[in-house]
């Protein structure tokens, strides 16, 4: 069975992905077609409801629920990787309201996190993420929201943390931080859905047991990037929760869908958003 496949080129994405697109692994009869795009493509994409699997911010997911459901492996969350607010000059949290804001796409999960922490900034630009840091420095923006492998450099650039949304998270929930997740659509039979979440946690399991074997492909997309800052940026993004959810992560990411409900920021959510395993 040929389904079609999204993910993004960010290391943390090639390095989960590359032994079930490359058959290093079992896929017990799955075959793949591969779309690699930027996660605010792929959530556009989900809204058409063209894909079969695919990465998504857990913003998007909000939006989509009705279409998809989450796997149970796969995700990014954790603590101290969420999306940092920076300037080129100093601005303080109380002028955030104020600023002219640079986000990484209108669904992505660091847009949704500056709604839950700062409801009235209204004044936000989309950039895709890559290009933010170079719209702040050029004084095109007042403020940039930056995700992926910008948090490592953005310093050396000269450029100043305003606020970092995923201390702030931690701190209101003691929970970690959802920032993307892999659905499933819901019109695939559930064998295939559950064959797919089997899939993709060996995929991840066979990475963390052969790390160089993903290398080829994590730099074949990540040819700018220097590679300690791509294996931070894995080391970052992959971890228990990437495996498993479980019962942590899958509190974190209803705490974070209760609290945008509350500030109606989001669709109201289905019951089922969780694959039963």
């Amino acid at each position: 069975m040929k389904l079609k496949l999204g993910f993004s080129t960010c290391p943390n994405d090639t390095f989960i992905f590359d032994a079930m697109v490359h058959h290093r692994i079992d896929t017990e009869g799955l075959e793949f077609d591969l779309i690699l795009a930027d996660v605010e493509e792929l959530n556009k994409a989900a809204f058409e409801h063209e894909i079969d699997i695919t990465k998504l911010s857990y913003h998007a997911y909000a939006y989509v629920a009705p279409n998809y459901i989450l796997l149970d492996s796969g995700s990014a969350l954790g603590n101290n990787n969420g999306p940092l607010l920076i300037s080129k000059r100093k601005i303080y949290p109380d002028e955030i309201n104020d600023v002219t804001i640079a986000i990484p796409g209108k669904y992505t999960t660091a847009n949704l996190l500056l709604s839950i922490a700062y409801p009235d900034a209204k004044n936000k630009k989309e950039y895709l993420f890559s290009d933010i840091e170079e719209a702040v420095l050029s004084n095109e923006i007042d403020a940039g929201l930056i995700i992926h492998e910008n948090r490592f450099t953005y310093a050396e650039r000269g450029l100043k943390k305003i606020i970092d949304l995923g201390e702030f998270w931690e701190e209101k929930t003691q929970m970690p931080i959802p920032l993307g997740g892999i659905v499933v659509n819901r019109k695939l039979p559930i064998d295939i859905q559950q064959k797919v979440n089997r899939v993709l946690r060996r995929s991840l399991e066979f990475a963390y047991e052969n790390p160089n074997a993903a290398l080829p492909f994590i730099k074949q997309y990540a040819q700018e990037m220097d590679e300690d800052v791509m294996y931070q940026h894995i080391k970052l993004y992959v971890n228990d929760y990437s495996l498993d959810l479980g019962s942590k992560g899958k509190s974190a990411i209803k705490k974070l869908y209760e609290t945008a409900s509350e500030l109606k920021v989001i669709p109201e959510m289905p019951e089922d958003i969780f694959l039963k395993i």
